[in-house]
């Protein structure tokens, strides 16, 4: 057997050294042999990154445009580096984009595209439950995160999360026409947020956008040459490179009057044309000569080469008048509308909106994404222009502030206008005359709200409403009008077509009385604080949404909503004067229940078993079913904080739902002990027990499979370190009674934060304890404390840990990006170069480091008030990009 061993040896060593011979580099020849790892690693990556793939052998010039951002990207380097993408559009950065995307994405950790639909789709989520711009921010981190990472339920509490989960990790971050600077900033802020090597891609056609986030290598897409958009129109067309004999002038006549664009040369390919007794057929693709001459005259009619003309050509070519009648709509009112929004606004308007949608995608106006109707900016600006041919008071969409203010001012507005979009951001104030819709009995869509407002909380505009204001058309299917200055809607206003009604933040005391509603879907009143009461919703019989979100005067809620399988989304969080929910409302259907805040709330309501999510925060309820897990066998996410009038014995009998995620118990004076059925949540992720002070264990000889993030703070009795699942990620344990750790955390492989702060009792950690994953060790304010020495952690905080050998920590060797906080009046002795003046600079020599060395190593120590002011420190070296850190040490890299 060792024989046999030996000579496996022998062979394996005549093989690899051929190897070497035949590709290898040979050492005698370099007289550094980093110099040769790096030619060697580049050469590698080079061929791996740069090598032509089927992704986009169709894409005429890609594998140039590649190759002059690889110059920009430089991947081979170690720095965090953004990079911008810039040009018109429909010059193609997308399509570049994606490849680029699908041919390096392999070389990072983690990945993500990010496009307006992912926004779109976080955003609705997230105003479901909350709005101000904090946690809408936080919102929009949390799914980022959950994407990149490839992980459910990742809980933050904190706008530093994206830092602190992706500064070790080399990632690549597309974001691709959304120019949103308070987005970009919560998602991509700065470079210190993610590890050596990782790409941040934002593709735009507002340099001025990257520019404002400081992003200085920018690649621009210019328009093709002439001859690679002919090569372009010849792939498309004829799928070759070049034209057939006979084609050759045509081709290039049909480039110039596409303007050589790429998305104009794609849609004047794939559009349709209606050709008598034929079916509907590709008017370019396969065709022949005769074909392409009889067309070039209607390409040349009043396109002189513009690009919006050559798009024209395509709305021009659709089949039918709905399909264009569609286009409009989207063009002028739904673009990055939810497809099954449209379908319900449009369903009685003529138009197949199913059949519609694929038309337009087909012929490249449109294309759906995670169920949302995207048209790129081009084309909505030509179909607006199409709509903006007449003069506003007989157009069919107003979308223009300055034409919908002056109309509405002087009243002059027809039955042929069908919608009004007006982004009040794009305004001061807004004049109403009184009878400024009367001439519009037809108008079916009237939105006047700014489109950043979810946003950037924006200043609300001036609305100057007179106070005999009396007639809203009937006709109407969406009423989207924040901060409605009226008391109360016109007299005569009778809804019964509305789909969507939408005023939130108004002054309305009440609203119409006795009206059918049978095609109403959602109401959102949120922030209506003088509303009263609601109307009688009996006869809305499609209702599925309703929102009555800080809603503080709201006494009673109406008493009958009846259909049993409709409404599912009930808000009604901070409708502090609610006492009770009528029985005659059917919560049968329910999937989302929030009374978060409704503190006058005594009963526990009769809800569905269906339902997912459950809030009852900061009520006033005393009796919960003692069978929860039989009777909400879907519950996911269950909140019951600030619950102080809960006896202890019904939460020990507590029978929790299995199939819970999420699950929040603070605040609750009468928690002594978690109820046995806790043992079963095999599928909860998130636990949170905070400042239950009369908790002072938890079960024993249970193991949660599933939790990731356990919050314990506050619970200060508790004295037992939690031992119910060694999965945990994120354990806080601050201000509890625990007095050690227990060598068996080497358990928690995974965790990689843990905060106990404020432990007054902790008086030692285990030595020799090895936690690969932990970032970030928390220990400030445990008085007791004695350690002298530490492994390397990227974050500790020691402030007002009293009883510590500081001098042995400050001697101890670390790792580059290791930051230690400690309480103290001044820095060491042996810290030499010294500044005492805010503001001030400090130039510190350091020794050479060759290229064999990954990391740039010195220590810096820095003494302020954390109480007076944020430091903020910078450091540059000669090559080295500049890292900015707030109350945080920055990465050194060369």
């Amino acid at each position: 057997m060792q024989k046999k061993t030996e000579e496996e040896k022998i062979q394996w060593r005549r093989a690899l050294t051929d190897v070497a011979n035949t590709l290898g580099y040979h050492s005698v020849n370099w007289g550094n042999e980093a110099a040769m790892i790096e030619v060697i690693a580049n050469d590698v990556l080079d061929k791996l990154l740069l090598t032509s793939s089927k992704d986009s052998e169709n894409f005429v010039g890609i594998e140039d445009h590649i190759a002059e951002l690889s110059v920009l990207l430089q991947l081979d380097a170690e720095e965090v580096r953004m990079v911008g993408l810039w040009g018109s559009s429909g010059i193609g950065k997308t399509t570049i984009a994606r490849v680029l995307f699908q041919r390096i994405s392999q070389h990072f950790r983690g990945s993500i595209f990010i496009d307006r639909a992912f926004v779109s789709q976080t955003m609705e989520i997230f105003n479901a439950a909350n709005r101000d711009d904090y946690n809408m921010k936080l919102h929009l981190q949390r799914n980022f995160l959950s994407e990149i990472l490839g992980k459910g339920d990742i809980k933050i509490n904190h706008l530093n999360a994206v830092g602190e989960r992706l500064k070790n990790q080399k990632v690549l971050i597309f974001i691709d026409d959304f120019d949103d600077q308070v987005v970009l900033d919560a998602l991509v802020g700065q470079t210190q947020w993610f590890g050596s090597g990782s790409r941040i891609i934002v593709v735009t056609n507002d340099k001025h956008f990257l520019r404002a986030h400081g992003i200085e290598h920018v690649y621009e897409v210019c328009l093709p040459s002439e001859d690679v958009a002919v090569e372009m129109l010849c792939q498309s067309a004829f799928r070759k490179n070049a034209a057939p004999e006979g084609f050759k002038e045509l081709v290039v006549k049909v480039a110039r009057l596409a303007g050589r664009l790429p998305l104009g040369l794609n849609v004047l390919v794939r559009h349709t044309y209606n050709m008598p007794k034929t079916q509907y057929i590709t008017s370019l693709r396969g065709r022949d000569k005769e074909y392409w001459m009889d067309l070039l005259p209607r390409l040349q009619n009043g396109l002189d080469g513009k690009i919006e003309k050559t798009l024209r050509v395509s709305y021009d070519g659709l089949s039918s008048e709905e399909d264009k009648a569609l286009f409009r709509h989207i063009a002028c009112l739904f673009n990055g509308a939810r497809v099954t929004y449209l379908k319900l606004l449009l369903a009685d308007s003529g138009l197949s909106v199913k059949v519609g949608l694929q038309n337009l995608a087909d012929r490249s106006l449109i294309h759906i994404s995670w169920g949302y109707v995207i048209m790129p900016s081009l084309l909505q600006e030509m179909g607006r222009r199409i709509v903006h041919i007449e003069e506003p008071e007989i157009r069919e969409f107003l979308v223009d502030a300055q034409d919908i203010c002056d109309l509405l001012i002087i009243s002059y507005g027809t039955h042929k206008i069908f919608g009004i979009s007006l982004d009040t951001g794009e305004i001061d104030e807004l004049y109403v005359h009184k009878n400024a819709f009367k001439g519009m009995r037809n108008l079916r869509f009237l939105e006047i709200d700014s489109k950043n407002r979810h946003m950037f909380g924006n200043e609300e505009v001036t609305i100057h409403l007179p106070e005999n204001f009396d007639y809203l058309p009937h006709e109407l299917k969406l009423l989207c009008w924040p901060n409605y200055p009226m008391r109360c809607l016109p007299s005569k206003f009778r809804p019964e077509k509305l789909v969507k009604f939408k005023m939130v933040n108004n002054k309305l005391e009440k609203l119409w009385e006795g009206i059918a509603l049978p095609c109403l879907k959602k109401i959102n009143l949120w922030g209506s604080v003088n509303l009263i009461e609601m109307p009688n919703l009996s006869k809305a019989t499609n209702l599925e949404t309703l929102k009555l979100v800080d809603c503080y005067s709201l006494v009673k809620l109406p008493s009958s909503i009846p259909h049993p399988n409709k409404l599912k989304y009930l808000y009604l969080s901070n409708c502090r004067n609610v006492e009770t929910i009528p029985t005659g409302i059917s919560l049968k259907s329910l999937e989302v229940l929030n009374l978060n805040g409704c503190s006058r709330l005594r009963n526990f309501p009769q809800i569905s078993t269906n339902i997912s999510y459950l809030s009852i925060d900061g009520t006033s309820i005393e009796e919960l079913p003692s069978n929860l897990s039989l009777r909400f066998e879907n519950l996911n996410t269950f909140q019951m904080h600030s619950l102080k009038k809960l006896s202890q014995r019904l939460l020990t009998l507590l029978t929790l739902s299995p199939s819970l995620r999420y699950l929040h118990l603070s605040y609750i004076p009468t928690l002594v002990e978690l109820p046995f059925s806790f043992q079963n949540l095999h599928k909860l992720a998130i636990l949170e027990i905070r400042n239950c002070e009369n908790l002072e264990t938890l079960p024993t000889r249970i193991y949660l499979q599933s939790l990731r993030f356990l919050d314990l703070s506050g619970c200060s009795k508790l004295r037992t370190f939690p031992d119910i699942s060694t999965n945990i990620e994120d354990l806080n344990l601050s201000k509890t009674a625990i007095e050690e750790v227990p060598p068996w955390i080497e358990k928690f492989t995974n965790l990689h934060k843990l905060e106990m702060k404020g432990c007054v009792n902790l008086e030692t950690l285990p030595t020799g304890i090895n936690l690969p994953s932990l970032e970030c060790l928390n220990l400030s304010g445990c008085s007791r404390l004695n350690i002298s020495k530490l492994k390397s952690r990227e974050r500790v905080d020691l402030l007002d840990c009293l009883n510590l050998d500081q001098e042995a920590l400050f001697q101890q060797k670390t790792y580059s990006n290791y930051r230690l906080r400690l309480s103290g009046e001044e820095a060491p002795s042996y810290f030499t170069h010294r500044t005492t003046k805010a503001s001030s600079s400090l130039t510190i020599p350091l020794l050479p480091s060759s290229f064999s060395q990954p990391f740039l190593q010195f220590r810096a120590c820095f003494v302020f008030n954390c109480d007076d002011w944020l430091p903020v420190f910078e450091f540059k070296g000669r090559f080295w990009n500049s890292f900015n850190s707030f109350g945080q040490a920055p990465e050194f890299r060369e």
